[in-house]
């Protein structure tokens, strides 16, 4: 062995001997043990958070693999919908092009071919990480066979009653030009001004005055004595353009602490109002539109028209000092801004048909399965978290205005009313024209697990499903593992999965959040070419907890790069004192032997109960303190023997493997008669 670990003489040869020798498939004997990896964007460079959850299911899945499980880690990228067509555009952009340029089967293929020819970099840097899934079996959500799947799944759906189409409000990016689910949408804090202002015998305070020309009634609280002659009533309001009448309404809704107690109802551009318009249809009139998709005014609104909603705002404001209709403006009003979680542009409501999942009926059965746990949450009070988000689901818009994506299956007749569809995986003949709309990346995601089986090599549905782990960031549980438990549940009648390990966001070693305005981001590719991949893999694991943050920084790849070196160092030793530590059986061989089991039992019960960085911290501690610092120090007193050592080394290499996969294969080919050829398929140290 060389004096010293240099990981990149040793990485790339031993993953390719790995491949060759068809580790990564699972065994066709064995109990089934199975990942399915989340899917990351097809065309996006690995950060930290992807070499997160990498090296936790690789640890996983090694680690069944060595226990005899028929282990499947089942790798696969995602379209990403929005994400990737936001991206695409901003090259366009920056060529001095833009999406309208192009006609639809276009663009679409613009973007697929720069998928492409992107796709293959998150690929190389997993396996740089040391990812051992089955490459064979890899699967893109926009492989034709998953998108026949995802269709099937929406034709079953609107066939059993679960799909319409509806006009509502949605949360609508009129940069990306698209709307969004609830659930993908950033609600921040921000002061911004609350302006009050005159509309006939009221003043009511409101934070958008802009929209004042789709107002359909003023609303007061039905207990508030200051208004109860005006209830029922109808009031004229001078406007800028022009004097209109609104009808007073009352609402338990209307906060009667909150500005004068009086609010202006705009169903058109407010998710309460809208709500207030379905309650109260048979006294006020339904939404009136006055900013379109564009993020301007429309005709609508007179001689605003056409400007963005900013500039709108300051002129209108204007008006309103001049003609006396403000009041006054409080610019101390801290409100929720709700932004778009791509690009942080406000979301406007805008109404707009779209298609919705009813979920009531999918969610109960995903309830019924966590109180009878058939699946079951490993991350701090996050099962919680889950149970709230399901028991306050709204039905699911997955309409997308967007080209990059699975097509929805749904035909209108030409000249038609679009109110009356065909649901159909082909068009019903040529006198139809097929829905615009995409469906949200999320319904075909959400499916994941079903989808990569069903379609997999011939039995891999009814030997892996359900799955035994989904392993991802807690951050999308609901985004994300929700929909994959009402889908998969829904489509097969089984949990997808049994257990779901949600890691931490991984934040820098002060705590903080990493950020590239802060300087802070740790680049996983630039981290393995510097101090390998097995010392970025127990860096980003040791001491963690599940659903827990953690904190990963330089120092601490440092730290992990010399436990690379000390394994290292320590199997050198043991090779090489071959002559100078007793042949013969020891005093001391017993205890040690026996307290080997005990190290292997331990680091076994944490694997299993998925204590992957309490696992870390075992392993790391006993090898480095308890078999270098003492019983390599008793061989070389001659009260260990050396076949009792080289045991001992074999073992450590075992339990480290899963953890630092490339210096321990590096070390286990350099022992002397060795029966298992490569320490990937070695058998588990029993206890």
């Amino acid at each position: 062995m060389d004096k010293t670990y240099q990981p990149n003489q040793f990485e790339e040869k031993i993953y390719s001997s790995w491949e060759k020798s068809g580790a990564f498939k699972p065994r066709a004997d064995g109990k089934p043990f199975a990942i399915i990896m989340p899917p990351p964007n097809a065309n996006d460079p690995m950060h930290i958070g992807h070499a997160m959850f990498v090296t936790v299911e690789d640890i996983l899945i090694r680690y069944q693999r060595m226990q005899g499980s028929a282990a499947l880690w089942l790798p696969g990228t995602d379209h990403a919908g929005i994400e990737t067509q936001y991206v695409f555009e901003k090259k366009l952009q920056k060529e001095g092009k833009s999406r309208f340029d192009f006609d639809r089967q276009t663009l679409f293929q613009m973007i697929w071919d720069y998928v492409q020819k992107n796709s293959s970099v998150a690929i190389a840097q997993m396996k740089a990480l040391g990812a051992s899934a089955d490459w064979t079996r890899l699967k893109f959500t926009l492989d034709k066979d998953i998108v026949d799947e995802v269709i099937n799944t929406f034709i079953k759906l609107q066939a059993d009653g679960l799909i319409y189409k509806d006009l509502r409000l949605v949360n609508y990016c009129t940069r990306c030009g698209t709307a969004f689910s609830n659930l993908e949408v950033n609600h921040v804090e921000r002061q911004i001004p609350l302006y009050y202002l005159k509309y006939g015998p009221f003043t009511l305070a409101t934070t958008r005055p802009e929209t004042k020309f789709g107002d359909t009634a003023v609303e007061v609280h039905p207990k508030d004595k200051r208004y109860q002659k005006w209830i029922g009533k109808e009031v004229e309001v001078e406007g800028l353009t022009g004097k209109f009448k609104l009808n007073v309404i009352a609402d338990p809704r209307v906060d009667m602490k909150f500005g004068t107690g009086v609010v202006k109802v705009t169903p058109a551009h407010d998710f309460n109002d809208f709500d207030v318009w379905l309650k109260h249809k048979n006294e006020i009139p339904g939404p009136k539109q006055v900013i379109g998709f564009d993020g301007r005014l429309n005709q609508l609104t007179g001689k605003y028209a056409g400007l963005k909603i900013g500039a709108a705002r300051v002129e209108i404001v204007n008006d309103l000092k001049e003609k006396g209709l403000l009041e006054k403006i409080d610019n101390n009003y801290t409100h929720t801004v709700s932004v778009c979680y791509r690009c942080g542009t406000v979301i406007e409501p805008l109404p707009l048909k779209q298609f919705f999942i009813k979920v009531e009926p999918l969610v109960k059965p995903v309830l019924a399965a966590l109180k009878t746990k058939k699946v079951v949450v490993f991350g701090a009070g996050h099962d919680k978290i889950l149970k709230h988000w399901l028991t306050h689901l709204e039905d699911w818009n997955i309409s997308r205005q967007i080209v990059w994506g699975i097509r929805i299956p749904v035909w209108y007749k030409k000249g038609a009313d679009k109110s009356e569809f065909v649901v159909a995986k082909t068009s019903p003949g040529k006198d139809y024209v097929q829905e615009a709309d995409t469906f949200d990346t999320w319904f075909s995601s959400g499916q994941w697990p079903v989808v990569t089986l069903m379609t997999g090599k011939k039995g891999d549905f009814d030997r892996f499903y359900p799955t035994d782990v989904m392993e991802t960031g807690y951050d999308i549980l609901p985004i994300w593992v929700l929909r994959m438990l009402l889908l998969g549940i829904y489509r097969t009648g089984q949990v997808p999965f049994r257990k779901i390990f949600l890691h931490g966001l991984v934040r820098d070693e002060k705590g903080q959040k990493m950020s590239k305005s802060k300087g802070n981001v740790v680049d996983p590719v630039e981290v393995i070419n510097r101090y390998g991949a097995d010392a970025l893999r127990m860096s980003l694991v040791m001491s963690t907890t599940a659903g827990r943050d953690s904190a990963t920084g330089e120092g601490k790849i440092r730290g992990m790069r010399n436990l690379t070196n000390k394994i290292w160092n320590a199997a050198r030793y043991v090779l090489i004192s071959r002559e100078s530590v007793p042949a013969k059986k020891q005093p001391g061989d017993k205890k040690f032997l026996s307290e080997l089991k005990t190290v292997s039992a331990t680091v076994t019960k944490q694997l299993d109960n998925l204590k992957i960085g309490l696992a870390a911290e075992t392993v790391y501690d006993k090898f480095w303190h308890w078999f270098c610092d003492k019983k390599i120090e008793a061989a070389k007193k001659g009260e260990i023997s050396y076949p009792a050592l080289l045991t001992g080394l074999r073992t450590f290499l075992k339990l480290l493997h899963p953890f630092t996969p490339f210096v321990t294969e590096a070390i286990w080919q350099q022992l002397p008669e060795t029966k298992e050829k490569l320490l990937i398929l070695s058998a588990w140290p029993r206890a």
